[in-house]
C-alpha cells in the first residue's frame, strides 16, 4: 500500500472516529511545528492500527480503558468517549467499561474517567435540538 493510500485511509477513519471539526483541529495543529507527527497519527494509529479487521467499538472501549488507566490524558480521553459514541457506543456501554476498571484501576482513576464520561454525555446532550 503506497503512503497515500495509508493516509487517506487512515484520514477516512480519523473523521469517522473523531469527526470533521475534530480532525481539522488536529491535522492542523501540528501542521506547521511537528507534520511527521500528524503523519504518524494518521498514517500509523489510523490507517495501519484503526483499519486492522476488528470493530472501531472494540478499538475505542480499549483506548478509553487505556486512556483512564493510565491518566494524566484528561484530553485525550475525551476525545475517545466522543469517538466511542460517535462509532455507535451508547452511554451505558461506556459507563460500564469505566465501572468495570474500579477493581483495576482503583476508584480515583475510575472517578476521573467518569467526570469525564459525564462531560461529555452532557456536552452532547445540550448541543441537541
Amino acid at each position: 500500500m503506497s503512503d497515500s493510500e495509508r493516509r487517506a485511509r487512515g484520514e477516512r477513519l480519523l473523521r469517522l472516529v473523531d469527526g470533521d471539526k475534530v480532525a481539522d483541529n488536529l491535522l492542523r495543529a501540528y501542521a506547521s511545528v511537528a507534520p511527521d507527527f500528524t503523519r504518524y497519527l494518521v498514517e500509523f494509529a489510523f490507517g495501519e492500527i484503526y483499519a486492522r479487521d476488528g470493530d472501531l467499538r472494540q478499538r475505542e472501549l480499549v483506548a478509553i480503558a487505556s486512556l483512564a488507566t493510565m491518566g494524566g490524558a484528561d484530553a485525550q480521553l475525551e476525545t475517545h468517549v466522543h469517538g466511542a459514541l460517535n462509532v455507535g457506543l451508547s452511554e451505558a456501554e461506556i459507563v460500564e467499561a469505566v465501572m468495570t476498571l474500579i477493581p483495576y484501576a482503583g476508584f480515583p482513576r475510575a472517578l476521573n474517567a467518569m467526570a469525564i464520561v459525564k462531560r461529555v454525555v452532557d456536552k452532547r446532550r445540550n448541543a441537541q435540538p
